[in-house]
C-alpha cells in the first residue's frame, strides 16, 4: 500500500507540475505572482519589451465568426468594461521575512454598482491578500478598490469601486459553447502600456478540470487564444461580445493551451461572494488521482475506474468517516465517479453539513459509508 501511495502521489505530482508550470514565477515574463498561482498578474520588465506585443484592436484582422461581430467590433464593445487591476502589499519568504511586492492583472466590470470580477490570485501578493488594490478604468480614471470576497478553489474574487458611468460586460452561456467556436481574449498582458491586448482563437476543448491545491476548477474552457501573465481576470468573449469565461491559467512549454473559468461557474460564485463574501462549499478532504485500466493493472487494484485516495486530511470529513489512503472511490451520493473532475462536480452540488453516502473499494472489499461534508478552508 505504501508503494501504491508513493507511486500514485508521484503521478499526481506530475500532473500538478504540468499545471504548476503554467503558474510558476518567471523573470522572463515579469510575473509577480507566487509559484502556486495560475498564470497572470504581471509587472512590466525589460524582458517584457523583448516579447513581441500581441495584436491590439487597431491591428487585429476582422473576423466574421458564426455570423457575429468582427474582432474589431468585439474589442470596441468590451473596452469600457475591462479594467487594469494593480496590487501592492507584502509577502513572506521562506525565512519568514516580509518582502514588498505587487502585480497587475485584469478585471471585468460586473454591474453598475461597481462590482468587478477578477481572479483570486490577482488580489494576492505572494501568500497574503494585497494591502492596496487600485483599478484603472478605460477612460483612465484610477480609483481605489475594496475586496468584497474571494474564493481560492475557483480562483475568483470580487472587488468594489465607487465610480460613476460604469459599463458592465454582458455575460453569455458557457454551457452553449462548442469546440471550434471562435473566441477573443482581452487583458493587460505583461502590463504593456496602453489599451489591453486582444488575441483571438477557438474553443479547443470543454469540460477541463484544474485540480491543483488550492484550485479545483470544474468545466474549465481550454482555448488557443493567446493568454499571458497580466491576462488573468480578463474575459474570454464569444462572437457576440458576451463574456463566456474568465481567463485564469496557461501551460508554459505547451503551444497555445490556456484555460478560462466558465461563465456558468463565474456568475453564481460572484453572486454568492457579493452577498456573503465567501463560499460555503462542501468539503471532503482527500487528495485523489484517477484510476484507469493501466493504474489498476500496475497496482493490483480490484477496479479499473474511480479515484484512488492518495491523501486524507487530518480531521477532515473523509478522515472522520474512516477513509484511508489507497481506497478507491467509485460512487458518491448515488452518482458514479469515474474521475476526479466528476467527483468535484458532484460535491459542488452540496453544501457543508450535508450527509451523503460514499461507495469505495478497500482492496477487493466494497464498502459504503455516510460522510458529513464540511467547509473547505478558504486559502
Amino acid at each position: 500500500m505504501t508503494s501504491l501511495r508513493r507511486t500514485l502521489a508521484s503521478s499526481l505530482l506530475v500532473l500538478l507540475l504540468v499545471a504548476g508550470a503554467a503558474c510558476s514565477r518567471s523573470s522572463k515574463s515579469g510575473t509577480s505572482t507566487p509559484a502556486t498561482a495560475p498564470a497572470a498578474s504581471a509587472t512590466a520588465t525589460a524582458a517584457a519589451t523583448r516579447t513581441p506585443p500581441s495584436s491590439t484592436p487597431a491591428t487585429v484582422p476582422e473576423l466574421q465568426s458564426q455570423g457575429g461581430l468582427t474582432t474589431v467590433q468585439i474589442a470596441k464593445k468590451l473596452a469600457p468594461s475591462i479594467v487594469r487591476v494593480q496590487t501592492e502589499g507584502a509577502t513572506l519568504d521562506i525565512f519568514g521575512r516580509s518582502i514588498p511586492g505587487g502585480g497587475v492583472g485584469t478585471g471585468v466590470i460586473y454591474d453598475t454598482q461597481g462590482h468587478i470580477v477578477t481572479n483570486n490570485h490577482v488580489v494576492m501578493v505572494g501568500n497574503r491578500v494585497a494591502s492596496r488594490i487600485t483599478v484603472t478604468l478605460s477612460d483612465q480614471r484610477t480609483v481605489p478598490a475594496t475586496l468584497v470576497g474571494r474564493d481560492a478553489p475557483t480562483d475568483l474574487a470580487v472587488l468594489k469601486i465607487d465610480a460613476a458611468n460604469l459599463t458592465p460586460a454582458t455575460f453569455g452561456d458557457s454551457n452553449a459553447l462548442q469546440v471550434g467556436q471562435d473566441v477573443v481574449a482581452i487583458g493587460f498582458a505583461l502590463d504593456l502600456q496602453g489599451a489591453p491586448t486582444v488575441t483571438r482563437g477557438v474553443i479547443s476543448a470543454l469540460g477541463r478540470t484544474i485540480d491543483e491545491q488550492p484550485y479545483t476548477i470544474n468545466n474549465a474552457i481550454q482555448t488557443d487564444a493567446g493568454i499571458n501573465p497580466g491576462n488573468s481576470g480578463g474575459p474570454l468573449v464569444d462572437a457576440e461580445g458576451r463574456v463566456v469565461g474568465i481567463n485564469t491559467a496557461i501551460i508554459q512549454g505547451a503551444q497555445s493551451i490556456g484555460f478560462s473559468i466558465s461563465s456558468a461557474l463565474v456568475q453564481p460564485t460572484v453572486q454568492t461572494l457579493i452577498t456573503y463574501g465567501k463560499i460555503n462549499r462542501a468539503y471532503l478532504g482527500v487528495g485523489t488521482i484517477d484510476v484507469n485500466a493501466s493504474v489498476a493493472q500496475n497496482f493490483g487494484l480490484s477496479v479499473d475506474h474511480g479515484v484512488a485516495v492518495t491523501q486524507v486530511g487530518a480531521g477532515s470529513p473523509a478522515d472522520n468517516a474512516g477513509l484511508q489512503e489507497g481506497d478507491v472511490i467509485v460512487k458518491i451520493a448515488g452518482q458514479d465517479v469515474t474521475n476526479n473532475g466528476q467527483l468535484l462536480a458532484i460535491l459542488a452540488k452540496y453544501k457543508a453539513g450535508d450527509t451523503v453516502p460514499l461507495e469505495f473499494y478497500r482492496g477487493s472489499a466494497k464498502k459504503t459509508v455516510d460522510v458529513t461534508l464540511g467547509t473547505r478552508p478558504n486559502s
